[in-house]
């Protein structure tokens, strides 16, 4: 009995640490969503309290958006930016989203409005896919949609012009609500993400008070 006890005290002594240096699973690093019922989302994305919290008309002002620059707005969802934007005179948008069928509302909300400036645009998963380069690209409460974003944004500098500006509009870790927690990342690692690449903050704004507003070039 006593070897038998002796044995398995051997054995365990090997297997245990054995486990503790096993590669433990890693958390994903962005966040899987279907988007493919636009009438239903467009009942929260469109809500009018929403303006409350996002602001979007200061948003858009701090922007600085010039007559005869065109804007990408990339995760545009139901059009709550793209729809905004394309009041701007002299503006011309590009509504992105990766789900056809908000893709499709997108088309026919431009039309309904009569929005000529909004063009629809279908997107990869890896590439928006826009018809040319843009002077600035706006992502809204997507980047923690956005899988291996250093490589995403590096490829994204193909579509702007030279001076081109990238702004990231995304949920602080405080925030009351927005996606789980391990999605929502501090000011420095969607700076550490972009540096890497090959953008620099150009200015940090603080005004949405449960989201990051960071503009880089």
């Amino acid at each position: 009995m006593i070897s038998v006890l002796i044995a398995v005290a051997l054995t365990l002594s090997v297997f245990v640490p054995a486990l503790a240096q096993q590669p433990q699973p890693q958390k994903p690093q962005h966040m899987e969503h279907k988007f493919d019922d636009p009438a239903r989302y467009a009942k929260s994305f469109d809500d009018p309290a929403r303006d409350a919290w996002q602001m979007p008309a200061r948003v858009i002002e701090a922007l600085e958006l010039k007559s005869g620059v065109n804007v990408a707005d990339i995760g545009a969802g139901t059009g709550y930016f793209s729809m905004r934007l394309a009041k701007v005179p002299g503006v011309s948008v590009f509504a992105v989203d990766i789900e056809p069928k908000m893709v499709e509302y997108l088309k026919q909300r431009a039309q309904k409005e009569h929005a000529l400036n909004v063009t629809a645009v279908r997107a990869g998963q890896a590439n928006p896919n826009l018809p040319e380069p843009v002077d600035v690209i706006l992502v809204v409460d997507t980047y923690h949609h956005l899988p291996s974003r250093p490589a995403y944004f590096r490829e994204l500098r193909k579509s702007l012009k030279p001076g081109g500006r990238i702004a990231i509009v995304d949920f602080r870790k405080d925030a009351p609500d927005g996606p789980p927690a391990h999605f929502r990342f501090t000011p420095q690692q969607i700076q550490d993400e972009m540096k890497q690449a090959g953008y620099e903050l150009q200015v940090a704004h603080d005004f949405l008070p449960r989201q990051h507003f960071l503009i880089f070039r």
